[in-house]
């Protein structure tokens, strides 16, 4: 399985902040920590990895995304999926955000289905907060934006080095 995103980055104060997402429905409603995501999805077979990362950002966040995209080491997850990422230098309103919905029967075995949205919120954080907000198998996408950002704006202390 393969996956596309968008690490969404500005510079704030010459301190780096990263846009993440946090999962929509009833199994994510209280896990925070090691549970956020860049906005990506899944890719469908011979898909353009770059277009499915920027639809699935519109889909998540309800922003169309502008800005020069630069390719990231892909990742593979935990799980066995493998996230293609591109890092992008750009500025939503993380308050704003429309994500689209998904349904699933909830409770489970009761024979309802409720409608939930993909993403419930969105904000921006500084790297080390980040790194603790982000599903493990993403942190190294936070690395990779450190090392393209070089000596340009302070990341400040993002718990590695």
């Amino acid at each position: 399985m393969i996956s596309a995103g968008i690490l969404l980055y500005r510079v704030r104060d010459q301190t780096v902040e990263v846009f993440l997402v946090h999962p929509g429905g009833p199994y994510w409603t209280r896990k925070d920590n090691g549970a956020w995501s860049i906005p990506k999805g899944e890719a469908t077979e011979g898909a353009d990895l770059l277009a499915t990362a920027y639809t699935e950002f519109h889909e998540e966040t309800g922003s169309p995304l502008e800005g020069e995209p630069l390719p990231l080491t892909p990742l593979k997850q935990p799980g066995g999926k493998l996230v293609h990422a591109w890092v992008v230098r750009g500025d939503i309103d993380a308050a704003s955000i429309r994500s689209n919905t998904f349904a699933i029967e909830w409770p489970p075995r009761s024979g309802k289905r409720r409608e939930f949205p993909e993403v419930d919120r969105a904000g921006w954080f500084e790297l080390a907060a980040a790194r603790q907000k982000l599903l493990p198998g993403q942190r190294g996408f936070l690395d990779q934006l450190r090392d393209h950002l070089g000596n340009g704006p302070t990341a400040k202390s993002d718990g590695v080095g």
